[in-house]
């Protein structure tokens, strides 16, 4: 389980257009030429070959055989295999297996709107994962898997729709920026039974609205309803075509169990019947549909084990079905231009769905074909089976008039918990709220189920979740803790969580290959961290009910382990030379495309390190998140009050962390007062394009200087960790300084937040190589600003000689990251990845992302981290 948005904040979704490959953060390989070999030869020499490349597979065939062979023996005897740990499980009890994850809370989380990738997706939740992983080692493939989850393979529904884009049809499913949708994204959504979203395609405005409810007699996991609301402003130049709206809702069983459906000629003049299936989770269940406008219904029937690639499955039937019989050649050459035959399709009146079925069809689409405007009610009823099901009774309960009552109060109730958790009366305007509505909305909404297998990279010799959760808690802290669990059940017996995953054929499908594969040498920020800080502190001051405070710690007590070994692996895996030091691994030392090697386990990418990557580095932003680690071990283990838990060892590790002399010595620079990294590097480093034997034209790294250990001296979000962390004292001139260089408009200071990299910077704006343009080096990003903007709040009310400078800076760093964020969803209809430094604040990458740019909403609450 995740809490995240429709584009995960560490996500690398496929570039869908040359704009976007532009503006996004990509890693694309190099372009390469490539040239064709004329190959002649006789009949004698081919069958030469022949012979040879028989006795050549029979050879590499017996050596596989033998090496697969002897790891099987080394695995079942028992020897140690080094490789095989990383897709070994930690050993210990599951978070997730805990009593307040089971129970109603358990069912109450069954089906959801768990398929943020789709504009429209619902699912039922796996909650119970213990994740396979599939280990890449060079002699083939080794396949570990776990327990299954309890639902691996679920009951899946989702929405297509015909858009027009330029006088051209195209079929929507899959969130693409390259569809230019004016807008889509929850308004309201609690995160459990009730969501509302508005998606603005061109001249069509859909409103989706989802329910679920546990009627008497329903199965496991309750029913659920979605409602479609299809609106269109009238195009005067296209006023026939617009005027029917053509909507895709389809049921997918990714257990392969068949669907059937309600009658071979669908009419709901006939009865409200769709489709009816069974499953072992919810029974025997049912499909309805509603609606008191005039509609046309078509479906299509497959048998198929690939859900990610629905759309092309639909569209290309549509292409090749247009009510005259086609030769099995015309069907296979329509197929490869699909959107050119829909576009005709679409203009000629014949678009539809074939009335027809695969044998067995585990996937069933339903076209709805209806006038602008029309709503359509669609309800899922489980359980069917029952005697006591009482089908009738539900199904008029999930549409019509009762489900249009029960929406309304699902929006009351939104509002008034969104005015409780946030209290923005008097801080914000109205425009700001319905921004931080929307923030809230979609991040809960965004929550995705997924389950797989992650692909791990074996070396040859938690990222964005806690800032997700800062937020989450505040709504609902049974959710909180369900994804926290969830994250720490991942872990491997070393104590590792992967970076990122990427879990399932749909997860897959949206990424590039090159970020699949995880290396357990690299991890992500221990961000799970900040909100841990956050619960303690809170929960120590008895801001928790009794029964949360007791849930609380129950949590903490079965997740503490796994925070040990989490801790522990960072701390000897990342661990630098010098006792206090750590620096990110997995920096390419022999890079010689890059301007400056990245250091993605850190999560600020491109961030300027030193030059030439060694292992005499020391990264101050890991050392800051080592601190805070410690810090809440220490804190946990003292509230939980237990000698199983001796947190002593870490109450050392803070004090020598902490320790603002220790800081001061090796990493601040005290003729400017900035903090910095240190490491093997010279300034004198460029991108030139130079001539290769190997692949001609390329442009390359060119060192002019030696590089020498020293600090590294650029200024921007690394350099303000300690300040970010609250390490310096409020008395200390350091502080002063570090006010200087975040209010300096020559560095860091803009109208519309601070900037990741200073102007004065040597790598500033500088494209990394010549497919990767700057990404942490210059842009804005809400949750470093965030964390400044805790630290300047904290500092402005502790006493000393800076605290109204603080305050200060304080009040026009918050207002201008509120205002720009919200003229920005104003015009555009998104929250963005990043914002511009320089061009007005403009929004910028990945769109709509909420991750942590739904931190504006804590930023209008003005709810920073306990201290």
């Amino acid at each position: 389980m995740g809490g995240s948005s429709r584009t995960s904040a560490r996500s690398r979704i496929r570039p869908s257009s040359k704009d976007e490959h532009e503006d996004s953060h990509r890693n694309q390989k190099p372009y390469q030429k490539i040239t064709k070999h004329r190959r002649i030869a006789n009949h004698n020499s081919l069958q030469i070959m022949d012979v040879n490349l028989i006795t050549l597979l029979g050879v590499a065939m017996v050596a596989f055989l033998v090496i697969v062979s002897l790891i099987y023996h080394l695995v079942r005897s028992g020897e140690p295999v080094h490789r095989l740990r990383v897709v070994t499980p930690f050993d210990a009890p599951k978070v997730t297996d805990l009593p307040m994850f089971q129970g109603e809370h358990k069912e109450g989380l069954y089906w959801g709107t768990y398929r943020p990738h789709v504009y429209l997706g619902i699912r039922a939740s796996s909650l119970r994962c213990m994740l396979g992983v599939l280990a890449e080692i060079r002699v083939g493939a080794v396949d570990f898997v776990g327990d299954y989850c309890r639902t691996p393979e679920s009951l899946i529904g989702g929405l297509m729709w015909i858009g027009v884009k330029d006088g051209r049809y195209f079929m929507r499913h899959v969130c693409q920026d390259s569809d230019e949708l004016g807008k889509y994204g929850w308004t309201e959504h609690n995160g459990r039974d009730y969501g509302r979203q508005v998606i603005v395609d061109q001249d069509v405005t859909l409103t989706t609205s989802f329910l679920k409810s546990f009627g008497e007699g329903s199965g496991y996991g309750g029913d659920w309803a979605v409602q479609i609301d299809a609106q269109n402003r009238r195009n005067e130049f296209d006023v026939e075509a617009l005027g029917v709206g053509h909507l895709f809702f389809y049921l997918a069983d990714e257990e392969g169990n068949s669907i059937n459906v309600g009658r071979e000629r669908l009419d709901v003049r006939d009865g409200s019947l769709l489709a009816s299936g069974s499953r072992k989770d919810v029974g025997d269940w049912e499909l309805h549909l509603s609606s008191k406008d005039s509609s046309v219904i078509h479906y299509a029937g497959f048998r198929t084990p690939h859900m990610h690639n629905l759309t092309d499955l639909v569209q290309g039937t549509l292409a090749v079905y247009v009510h005259f019989p086609l030769s099995l050649a015309l069907v296979l050459f329509l197929s490869i231009f699909s959107d050119v035959v829909l576009h005709i399709a679409s203009r000629m009146g014949v678009l539809q769905l074939p009335d027809s079925l695969d044998h067995s069809s585990n996937v069933l689409v339903f076209q709805i074909s209806a006038k602008f405007p029309f709503k359509i009610d669609i309800a899922f009823v489980s359980g069917t089976d029952s005697e006591s099901s009482k089908v009738e009774d539900r199904v008029k309960n999930l549409t019509g008039e009762l489900l249009d009552s029960q929406l309304k109060q699902g929006q009351r109730e939104f509002e008034e918990k969104f005015q409780k958790s946030f209290s923005l009366t008097n801080k914000v305007d109205s425009q700001s709220m319905n921004v931080g509505r929307a923030a809230m909305a979609n991040l809960v909404g965004g929550i995705g189920y997924f389950y797989g297998q992650s692909k791990i990279a074996l070396a040859r010799s938690s990222s964005n979740k806690g800032f997700h959760q800062l937020l989450i808690w505040r709504w609902d802290i049974h959710i909180c803790l369900d994804i926290i669990g969830h994250w720490l059940d991942l872990m491997n017996a070393d104590g590792w969580i992967p970076r990122e995953q990427i879990l399932g054929a749909e997860a897959l499908s949206k990424v590039p290959e090159e970020f699949v594969p995880q290396h357990p040498s690299n991890g992500n920020p221990p961000t799970l961290f900040l909100i841990l800080h956050d619960l303690v502190r809170r929960t120590k001051r008895n801001e928790f009910s009794a029964s949360e405070t007791s849930e609380i710690l129950s949590f903490l007590d079965r997740a503490f382990i796994r925070l040990e070994a989490w801790f522990q692996w960072f701390n000897t895996t990342q661990a630098g030379k010098d006792k206090s030091s750590f620096y990110w691994h997995g920096r390419d030392s022999t890079a010689t495309r890059e301007l400056n090697p990245k250091t993605l386990s850190s999560g600020l990418d491109d961030y300027p390190r030193a030059s030439h990557p060694n292992e005499d580095e020391r990264h101050l932003d890991l050392r800051c998140w080592m601190l805070l680690a410690a810090d809440n071990l220490h804190s946990i283990s003292e509230l939980l009050e237990d000698r199983k838990h001796d947190g002593k060892e870490y109450h050392m590790m803070v004090e020598l962390l902490s320790d603002f002399e220790i800081l001061n010595q090796i990493h601040l620079d005290k003729a400017s007062g900035a903090y910095y990294d240190y490491g093997n590097h010279t300034e004198k480093v460029r991108l030139r394009w130079q001539e290769t034997k190997t692949s001609g034209r390329e442009l390359l790294r060119e060192v002019l200087e030696t590089p020498q250990l020293r600090l590294v001296p650029h200024v921007g979000y690394v350099s303000l960790f300690p300040f970010m962390m609250k390490i310096i004292p409020p008395e200390s001139w350091v502080l002063g300084k570090q006010l200087d260089l975040i209010s300096n408009r020559s560095m860091l200071w803009t109208n519309y937040g601070l900037r990741s990299l200073a102007k004065t910077s040597s790598i500033y704006m500088k494209r990394n190589t010549e497919h990767d343009p700057p990404y942490w080096r210059g842009p804005i990003w809400m949750n470093m600003n965030y964390l400044i903007l805790s630290s300047l709040h904290h500092y402005s009310q502790e006493e000393g000689p800076y605290q109204a400078r603080a305050s200060t800076i304080y009040k026009e760093l918050r207002q201008n990251l509120i205002k720009n964020v919200v003229n920005n969803y104003v015009q555009t209809g998104y929250l963005w990845e990043q914002y511009d430094q320089t061009k007005e604040g403009k929004g910028k990458g990945a769109h709509p992302f909420t991750g942590w740019t739904s931190l504006v909403l804590l930023i209008m609450a003005e709810a920073f981290p306990n201290h």
